[in-house]
Parts: C-alpha cells; sequence; structure tokens
C-alpha cells in the first residue's frame, strides 16, 4: 500500500528524506504495513517552504532508534525529486488524496491533522507521481532530456509516450526505470546550474534546446549515490569523462582538485584555475553536498 509521509525542513526529527524517514512509533502499524511499496513525501503548509508533493521513494524496512525507544526509522532508497512541487490539488481543484476529496473544502486541514503517515490509493499515488514528471515527460522537452526516439530504448520511448491511464498503471516501472530517473536528474542539474560547465564556463544550447552540459553524480548510483541535484554537478563531456574517472575532484570548499600526473597534458590547459572555485548553482540548497564530495574525493587519484 502507497503511503503519504508529510515532512518538514524545521520539523525536529532525524530526516534525511533520500535515505529516511523518522517518525514516533504510534505510526509503527501504518507504516510497516507500507513496506515493499512506495511513499510521496509532502511538505504541509506549517513552516518554511512551498507546501505541496515533492518526491517519491521506495519503502525497504523499519527501523527501531536505538536513541529513542517510542520512535523508528522508515528506510527508502530510489528517492527521486519531483520536477517541481505538486499542489494538494490538482489544476480542476480535485484534491490528489481520497481522504481529501472525502470532505469539504474547509475540512480538508483537519481531515489529515496528527496524521502524518497515511495510507494512499495506488491511483492517488501514480496521479500525483506522474504530476510531479510532469516537465520530464513533456513531449516539448523530449529532446533536451534526451527522452526522443533517437535516444530512447524501445520500453522507455513507449512508457513516455504511453496515455494516462497507460502510465498510471505502469507507475512503478516508470519510478524505476533508469533511462527516466536519468532524464529528471538532468533536467534539474541543468536548470540548478543553468547549462553550464561547472568547471569551464561553457553554455552551449543546440537544436530542441539541448544543453551541451551534461549531468554527472557525484556518487554514483552504482555505488548507492541518490539521484539529486545536491549529488550532482553540471559538466561538459570531456570534464564529465575526468571527474568520473576519478582525475578531478572537488575540495570542501568547491576548489578544482587535478591529479596532474594523471590528466593527458593537452588537458590541462582547461584546468589552469584550478584554484578558483567551481561555478555553483544560485541557488545554496542546490550546492554540491560535502558528503558526497567527500566520497568523490577518497576514491580519486589526485597526486
Amino acid at each position: 500500500m502507497p503511503l503519504v509521509f508529510d515532512t518538514k525542513p524545521d520539523s525536529g526529527y532525524d530526516d534525511h528524506p533520500s535515505e529516511r524517514y523518522h517518525f514516533p512509533n504510534r505510526y509503527l502499524a501504518i507504516a510497516a504495513s507500507g513496506i515493499g511499496d512506495w511513499i510521496v513525501y509532502r511538505k504541509p503548509r506549517r513552516g518554511a517552504g512551498d507546501p505541496g508533493y515533492f518526491a517519491a521513494a521506495r519503502l525497504v524496512a523499519i527501523d527501531a532508534d536505538p536513541a529513542a525507544p517510542n520512535s523508528s526509522y522508515a528506510r527508502l532508497e530510489h528517492y527521486l525529486p519531483f520536477d517541481a512541487i505538486v499542489p494538494q490539488a490538482a489544476p480542476s481543484g480535485r484534491p490528489f488524496e481520497a481522504a481529501l476529496r472525502a470532505v469539504p473544502a474547509q475540512s480538508r486541514g483537519a481531515a489529515i491533522q496528527g496524521k502524518s503517515i497515511r495510507p494512499l490509493s495506488l491511483e492517488d499515488f501514480a496521479a500525483i507521481a506522474l504530476a510531479g514528471l510532469h516537465a520530464t515527460f513533456d513531449p516539448r522537452n523530449a529532446i533536451r532530456l534526451e527522452l526522443d526516439r533517437a535516444h530512447c530504448d524501445p520500453e522507455t520511448f513507449d512508457l513516455v509516450n504511453a496515455p494516462v491511464e497507460a502510465q498510471e498503471r505502469q507507475i512503478k516501472q516508470i519510478l524505476l526505470n533508469r533511462k527516466i530517473r536519468d532524464a529528471a536528474f538532468r533536467g534539474a542539474v541543468c536548470i540548478a546550474y543553468d547549462s553550464t560547465c561547472a568547471v569551464t564556463g561553457l553554455r552551449i544550447i543546440n537544436g530542441g534546446g539541448k544543453s551541451e552540459v551534461q549531468a554527472a553524480h557525484i556518487w554514483p548510483v552504482a555505488e548507492g549515490g541518490p539521484d539529486i541535484v545536491q549529488n550532482g554537478i553540471a559538466l561538459s563531456g570531456t570534464i564529465h569523462w575526468l571527474f568520473d574517472r576519478k582525475l578531478i575532484s572537488v575540495s570542501d570548499d568547491y576548489r578544482l582538485l587535478v591529479s596532474h600526473n594523471k590528466v593527458p597534458r593537452d588537458l590541462q590547459q582547461l584546468f589552469q584555475n584550478q584554484l578558483n572555485r567551481i561555478r555553483l548553482p544560485a541557488k545554496q540548497a542546490d550546492w554540491p553536498h560535502p558528503a558526497y564530495l567527500r566520497r568523490h574525493r577518497e576514491s580519486a587519484m589526485i597526486g
């Protein structure tokens, strides 16, 4: 059974949305009922930040909190942030959650008060997730996100271009599809960095609005890294190649580190200003997370 997890940045709980959700044990039974299924995160109206649904993830286990016997952790994987925050109701005004549709508009806040974890039908979950991936699935973005026929395997192309009813039935396949996840990640990173390489400063936009900059994972997905902007960095093709091979890395204060004895000499001119900071997103919340940079440096061949 899919679930809704309400969370906010200033909640006081030990949440790390891409990995874990911290909750009091009064929700333990309902949380356990969702193990093996998907959850959608929702930011309530109270507290800082815009309200709405902002990500989906798969709930894989519930662990006791060793420091607080009355609390537990929901362990999560396959976290996927939405392209944009999804409001509580569709543009038609119809709430996404059945619990909210069942009461008058003026009573909707009370209907979910004290229900930070609550059940969600598969149909409602699918509707929220597809609304959250609206920009990724928009045909106008297909070339830019490499979801066009020329760059897609047939299975992914069919998922992206299926009727909404079929997409709702296949929502779990969609959320696990690597090509679709890469497209959503690429879109978020390119927006954060204004399609500009963080190292060279190059910004080239080709046909169909496609940026030549690539979205590099700092902590590779194959090793457990999440598909979030803070685990990404916008790099041109050659720089991405060097970064993935750990021939360059980034310090905690966002300065470029170069393995001069391993980088080909004809490429070293790209790093003449390596003591300068790399170019960072305008929003500090999108900057690379130090923990992910540390993981990259620990395996980098910087000498």
